[in-house]
């Protein structure tokens, strides 16, 4: 199945790449714009593509939408911003480098949390104190105080498998692996989604690839593909889940770039 997927990709990374279509005027812009407004759409956000455009090139909110939706867009793009330039330098992936990432996302929509294991700033990027479930009578994640030493593993395993990687699916397969277990471990009280898909696309920078979207329709098979994942220990379901998200970015991609060359001009008066 990945394979017969995995070629298909190739070939639609090959047209992509041949077509020029990341070389087209503000592309890259437009398309971060677009990874912003899906992943913040996936926790709850309802702000449109349109209108999260009309937020970061005019400073102007959605009419009737919450506060909250706005500052998620700002403060992601803020952090893929971020995340981009330090690609550009190839910084390593720590746990204060995870932890910045997550700051910078939650700069405006987290908050002081008390609880029995202390106390703890989600607007600092400070892992979590507490336990957490997915949801009511859902998985639960690692007990807190297992969570750092998981990570600093999990920043280990990524620096080492950096150096490795050489072919366009392994350096993918890293990138989709690497969003798995940082959900899997799930270090912060909230934003870990967010971060997660975040740390993905970071590692697909390092490494000049496309970036993959996840497309807010397809939250539910994400979810699942992740839990499945989670429960029988197994990365296939989230990695054939993700092959699928990749094929599809690239081929709207193409479809939109093929339509717009085939649209004529003509006066309009």
């Amino acid at each position: 199945m990945q394979s017969v997927v995995w070629q298909e990709i190739e070939q639609l990374y090959q047209e992509f790449q041949k077509l020029g279509i990341s070389e087209a005027v503000d592309y890259e812009k437009y398309y971060l714009y677009s990874l912003i407004a899906h992943s913040t759409a996936i926790e709850g956000s309802t702000l449109t593509e349109v209108e999260t455009q009309i937020l970061f090139d005019e400073g102007l909110t959605a009419k009737g939408k919450p506060l909250v939706y706005h500052l998620m867009n700002e403060d992601l793009k803020k952090a893929f911003e971020l995340a981009k330039t330090d690609s550009v330098s190839l910084i390593p992936i720590t746990s204060a480098f995870l932890q910045k990432l997550n700051a910078t996302l939650m700069r405006t929509t987290g908050s002081v949390h008390n609880v029995m294991g202390g106390s703890f700033d989600s607007s600092k990027g400070d892992f979590r104190l507490c336990g957490v479930t997915a949801g009511i009578g859902g998985w639960s994640y690692m007990n807190y105080q297992k969570v750092p030493a998981k990570v600093d593993e999990l920043c280990a395993l990524l620096q080492e498998k950096q150096k490795t990687v050489g072919t366009l699916r392994e350096q993918y397969e890293l990138s989709f692996n690497a969003h798995l277990n940082l959900v899997t471990i799930h270090p912060w009280v909230d934003g870990n989604g967010r971060t997660a898909r975040l740390l993905m696309n970071y590692i697909q920078f390092c490494h000049n690839l496309f970036p993959t979207k996840i497309f807010k329709e397809d939250r539910e098979e994400y979810i699942l593909s992740l839990r499945q994942s989670q429960e029988e220990e197994n990365n296939r379901y989230f990695l054939d889940f993700m092959f699928g998200q990749l094929k599809k970015s690239l081929l709207l991609e193409i479809e939109k770039f093929n339509s717009s060359r085939k649209k004529g001009f003509s006066f309009m008066f």
